[in-house]
């Protein structure tokens, strides 16, 4: 008896998720284009997740436990298992609109040279209520400016990515915990072009237990992620180094910012903005926005918020 590959695998890493892993899974069932493999790796979970996920009845899922080892291994192990010819990561508290899978597919079937297919972003809550777009961001070709001045991307649920391009690549850096996405996309994009779909196909779900804790380890985890990749690309990249990390240092400020208020995040927050100021080439025509930056952090620091009685 001889068995049909998919075109498509899907890998789900998912640790303690019994919240939101049937929301996940349910969005992929819900894809138009239906010629799939769902591989769950479950990374050690406590809770219910595997029951969760077992109540599922659809014979495209596979479920398989493993010790924890964080997300990075997790989708390292599921790329192992994936027999299809076009893999996706999805993350199991984010979800997909219907089309999402034929249009990336569509994408890169239009454009054989590409390696990857990606979309819009956009943020809900964790009651999947919209809270902001994303970036919105649609570049076509060769990324790799682009993707070091940001990453567009924005997340690990959005592209489809040829097994080709997988197999040339090789597997996520687990020791880059939470910027492993970045650190790979940028290696894909060592070789291979992007394809866009312009239109919001991720919900990328925001946890209302998200802090400014972490975020020295990110912004120290990107710096990393940025030597990395300016160490392998050519002479005529090495002058967007000083603009990729004032975008970075940018980025964490609003991020600590868009933190509950606290003493702990108006000074990261200001921290942030100083060095986004340092390592700005054009800070002058900035100066309106570190200003708006600097009042907020230290109203924030002066007057935060007072805990709900």
């Amino acid at each position: 008896m001889t068995t049909t590959r998919p075109v498509i695998s899907i890998i789900i890493p998912v640790y303690n998720g019994e919240r939101t892993i049937s929301a996940t899974i349910n969005s992929v069932l819900a894809q138009t284009f239906t010629d799939f493999e769902i591989i769950v790796i479950n990374d050690g979970s406590r809770d219910r997740t595997v029951e969760a996920v077992a109540s599922i009845t659809d014979p495209r899922i596979q479920l398989y436990s493993y010790p924890n080892a964080r997300q990075a291994t997790s989708r390292n192990r599921g790329i192992r298992h994936a027999q299809g010819d076009f893999f996706a990561f999805l993350d199991a508290d984010d979800l997909w609109t219907a089309d999402k899978l034929a249009d990336q597919l569509a994408a890169l079937q239009a454009y054989p040279e590409a390696g990857l297919a990606y979309s819009w972003t956009d943020y809900i809550d964790e009651g999947d209520r919209f809270v902001q777009a994303g970036r919105h961001q649609t570049i076509n070709g060769d990324a790799r400016a682009a993707l070091l001045a940001n990453n567009f991307i924005e997340n690990g649920s959005n592209p489809l990515v040829r097994r080709s391009a997988i197999e040339a690549t090789g597997e996520f850096e687990a020791s880059l915990p939470p910027a492993e996405d970045w650190d790979y996309w940028l290696r894909l994009a060592d070789h291979y072009p992007f394809a866009a779909v312009p239109k919001p196909q991720i919900l990328y779900r925001l946890s209302s237990t998200s802090s400014s804790a972490n975020l020295a380890l990110q912004a120290n985890q990107c710096q990393r992620v940025l030597n990395r990749a300016f160490e392998r690309l050519p002479a005529e990249f090495q002058a967007l180094r000083g603009r990729s990390t004032a975008n970075l240092y940018k980025y964490l400020a609003w991020k600590a910012l868009g933190s509950p208020p606290s003493r702990a995040s108006s000074w990261a927050a200001i921290h942030y903005i100083i060095q986004y100021a340092r390592y700005e080439p054009e800070t002058i025509r900035e100066l309106k926005f570190i200003l708006v930056m600097l009042l907020k952090s230290g109203r924030q620091l002066l007057w935060p918020a007072q805990p709900a009685g």
